[in-house]
């Protein structure tokens, strides 16, 4: 038998021990929403899960929380489980623009309603919802931030993101839209780090002793930015300007600290909320009067405004908009 035979054997066995109607603690005809993200132990994709399931919970929903852990063919078993549990809805950080549309495509077929976040698919009228963040949008703040940090002249390296993931692609797309117009900006280096810290540590070393005379370092989320800033420290250089791209807390901490010049804050808890909320709005009205395509407006985030910042949402109103 295949392994994909055996999973499904598995996830037809689970659904025949599941009583009908029921939800996880006994309550009859409580709706299941399956919550799939890329990772559990990632402070950005645990935050959206949370906030899903929380508001899912407060609006009388059961809940299921899994990780695909970036693999299509782990989130294929898992859509398969949601739809042998009878899910109503499906809120998922898809694993792939292009490799999840099939998967999404049978869900739907399967009269599960798909609310994508965080990552979209290239293939329209199939998800009920893509609710993202503007990528593109951040990018350019971004890299506008960058270009005054430097007093728009310089020499500076990019820590590009994992080069099959879109927002590494939209991201860079972004910063070069503004940073291209300024030339006395020179990028000396650009590498990816897989969104990884330990690898942007490992990069930056290597940076740093190609390019005693660097001045900033741009990194696609602040888990490469806080690798980087560790390798700088290491280096005992603090001439150096670093800019992230998220808004997580650590990245909060350093700001805070002066240690990190910048990040975009992702608003990754209004997401999903916002998922759930559609999701909610669909189940007792047929429509989730929105359109399918919905861009969430990402945040810069400096000395000056972080204390307005929690955990991937913004706590405090925008001064600057009273």
């Amino acid at each position: 038998m295949s392994p994909r035979m055996m999973a499904l054997a598995v996830i037809s066995l689970l659904a025949a021990l599941l009583p009908a109607g029921c939800g996880h603690d006994g309550t009859v005809n409580r709706k299941l929403i399956a919550i799939i993200v890329p990772s559990q132990d990632n402070p950005f994709f645990q935050a959206e899960a949370v906030a899903a399931a929380e508001r899912a919970r407060a609006l009388g929903y059961d809940v299921r929380i899994d990780a695909h852990n970036d693999d299509v063919y782990t989130q294929d078993n898992l859509i398969d489980v949601a739809i042998a549990s009878n899910a109503s809805v499906l809120i998922l950080d898809n694993a792939g623009t292009d490799a999840s549309i099939s998967a999404v495509r049978r869900a739907n077929k399967a009269g599960i309603a798909c609310f994508l976040i965080d990552r979209e698919i290239r293939a329209s009228n199939i998800a009920k919802a893509q609710i993202i963040a503007d990528n593109a949008g951040g990018a350019e703040l971004l890299g506008k931030r960058f270009a005054d940090a430097l007093s728009g002249k310089g020499n500076y390296a990019e820590l590009l993101g994992r080069e099959s993931d879109t927002n590494a692609q939209v991201r860079n797309k972004g910063f070069h839209a503004v940073l291209d117009k300024y030339p006395q900006l020179v990028r000396v280096s650009a590498q990816s780090a897989n969104w990884s810290q330990s690898e942007a540590f490992q990069r930056t070393e290597t940076i740093l002793q190609a390019h005693g005379d660097l001045n900033g370092i741009l990194a696609a989320n602040d888990t490469m930015a806080l690798g980087a800033l560790a390798a700088v420290k290491n280096a005992r250089n603090n001439k150096i300007k670093i800019v992230g791209f998220d808004g997580s807390p650590d990245a909060l901490a350093a700001i805070r600290a002066g240690t990190l010049d910048a990040t975009i804050l992702q608003p990754a808890v209004k997401i999903a909320q916002m998922a759930v909320d559609e999701a909610d709005h669909l189940i007792k009205t047929g429509t989730t009067g929105m359109a399918e395509r919905q861009l969430v407006p990402c945040e810069l985030v400096t000395r000056q405004n972080v204390d307005e910042f929690g955990v991937f949402q913004r706590i405090k109103p925008d001064k600057a908009g009273e």
